[in-house]
């Protein structure tokens, strides 16, 4: 019987097998963030075990408020840039040169097929667009890690979703992404790795499958993974080719089909077995956007025209990267957006916010009255720049439309880049950018 991705991924990075279900796994990476990070560090140094297991496999940035927005943020800042010194972890993105933690790390190249990766942030599950298994941890599982450079799981079933057809005009990935979530509900995946695949995963860009596998948590996913193909080698080419600096023990090829022949050993086998398969057809998908308070009700942009908004917010590890910018200019260049709205444009990194101001994104946005912000999580979570007033609605490409997710008493309807930026334009939630 053949192997999933995840079980050969398992097989190659077991260390130990304490009970029949429980596999201890050797970490490839630790990644870390100001708003966790800090109470695992805090806690070691408390037991007088303030190391770390290797720190060139530790990479770290500040991300959530950037900057500080009051003295418990800047205390979290503090230590977590403390750590990173005392410990000699030279991956640490400060403010200035940060980006949001699930943009910058696959930015920076650190993610390979075939990785293990944790990191105390649930939506680590996007750097399984790699081919990789990454998961979020709690406190506990995160400071093992960073000192141990292990974590133990459950081996988890793979429930398979195969996306099927060609998107029409106007759909994205967030579209995607919403449909599966709406098909197999918030628990559909459970404890469970989601599988993408078909010819949509295949035709779309590591940008679009980051979106994709970002958001398999909200059907309940461990992780999100998608197979490595020709695709992931051409955008970590600058990483692996033999041109890259070679850093962490991470290999170089001497061609792109050395490449592709190397990571495709991670590829679920033809006859591999899944605790479900699940067919969505999506060249009969049209914009999408949640309503209430789960991402798994969701309903056509077309069929919530009309809803009026209060705020428009672009960006976060969801729909922050340049392709989602770019896919927001289109639709407000010279335009303006409605009086009634504010729109915040929060680019997921300083180099995505430079390559948007090389192409004259940021002038689309600064022309058309949006607000443009430093590259933060930022009202994502409301935690700062845009939190929702109570009773206030925003259109919002980000991943959680939980009750208060944005700020006490605000609506947030999940949405593609495009949708948002046509709402702002209108006023309300409409069709008419697509």
């Amino acid at each position: 019987m053949g192997k999933t991705l995840t079980q050969k991924i398992f097989e190659t990075h077991t260390v130990d097998q304490p009970f029949e279900d429980v596999f201890v796994l050797r970490l490839d990476r630790v990644f870390c963030h100001e708003i966790t990070t800090p109470a695992a560090i805090n806690d070691l140094v408390s037991k007088n075990f303030d190391k770390v297991f290797d720190p060139s496999k530790i990479k770290a940035v500040i991300d959530h408020v950037t900057p500080a927005k009051d003295s418990q943020t800047a205390l979290q800042g503090k230590t977590l840039r403390d750590w990173t010194r005392r410990h000699n972890i030279k991956d640490f993105f400060d403010i200035g040169r940060n980006g949001v933690c699930h943009a910058i790390f696959p930015e920076k190249g650190f993610v390979r097929p075939g990785f293990t990766i944790i990191m105390g942030d649930s939506h680590t599950c996007t750097h399984g667009a790699f081919g990789a298994f990454a998961a979020g941890v709690g406190t506990t599982d995160l400071e093992v890690g960073i000192l141990k450079g292990v974590c133990a799981f459950r081996k988890p079933e793979t429930l398979r979703v195969n996306l099927l057809g060609e998107l029409p005009k106007g759909v994205s990935a967030k579209d995607v992404i919403l449909a599966v979530i709406a098909k197999i509900g918030v628990s559909g995946a459970s404890g469970k790795v989601m599988e993408l695949r078909g010819p949509v995963i295949s035709s779309i860009s590591m940008e679009g499958r980051l979106t994709i596998c970002n958001m398999a948590i909200e059907a309940g996913a461990t992780s999100g993974v998608c197979m490595p193909d020709m695709t992931t080698v051409n955008y970590l080419w600058p990483f692996i080719g033999p041109d890259a600096c070679v850093a962490d023990g991470n290999k170089t090829y001497s061609s792109k089909e050395e490449a592709l022949k190397d990571f495709s050993k991670w590829t679920s086998d033809d006859d591999a077995e899944y605790s479900g398969i699940v067919d969505i057809d999506c060249s009969k998908l049209e914009p999408l956007a949640t309503v209430g308070y789960k991402p798994d009700e969701v309903k056509t942009i077309r069929e919530l025209a009309g809803t009026k908004i209060d705020q428009v917010y672009i960006g976060s590890c969801t729909n922050g990267r340049i392709e989602d910018l770019r896919a927001a200019a289109d639709v407000l260049r010279g335009k303006k957006i409605a009086d009634t709205v504010r729109a915040i444009i929060s680019p997921a990194t300083s180099d995505i916010y430079a390559q948007a101001l090389k192409e004259g994104l940021i002038q689309i946005f600064i022309d058309a009255n949006c607000c443009v912000t430093n590259a933060t999580c930022g009202a994502c979570l409301g935690m700062s720049n845009g939190v929702l007033a109570d009773g206030e609605v925003c259109a919002s490409t980000t991943n959680r439309n939980f009750y208060g997710r944005m700020g006490k008493g605000g609506m947030v309807h999940l949405m593609s880049p495009a949708s948002a930026a046509a709402a702002a334009v209108a006023g309300a939630i409409t069709a008419g950018g697509q």
